[in-house]
């Protein structure tokens, strides 16, 4: 009996060591509609993150995201209306640009602003 409860307790210790051992992503949904996008989250959490397009609007959307100072541009492919896509990734700390780069959509205010801290 000793041994069962000594090999339970071991088992839920083990298993907090590697709950903790890797968070939960944060998640972000974007709405994207004609022609603007809106944020679920304005400021985040730096670390491992899955960002959401969900294209609420009439016409075909994609996102892009770009930590301000960096050259490296993540992004979602064209999500067609009613649909939506997911993106996994670490997000270091600093600022970032979303923008959609479909036609001329950027330029008709489809951008934001997402703010990412240190943990």
């Amino acid at each position: 009996m000793r041994l069962v409860a000594a090999a339970a307790t071991l088992f839920a210790a083990t298993a907090g060591l590697l709950h903790a051992a890797s968070p939960a992503p944060t998640r972000l949904q974007v709405g994207a509609q004609e022609f603007s996008f809106t944020l679920s989250q304005l400021h985040v959490k730096a670390g491992p993150a899955v960002v959401e397009l969900v294209n609420y609007g009439q016409d075909a959307h994609d996102l892009r995201l770009q930590r301000k100072g960096s050259k490296h541009i993540a992004g979602i492919g064209t999500v067609a209306a009613g649909e939506f896509a997911d993106l996994s990734l670490r997000l270091a700390p600093g600022r970032y640009s979303l923008w959609c780069s479909v036609a001329n959509h950027r330029a008709l205010g489809m951008r934001a602003t997402l703010v990412v801290s240190r943990r």
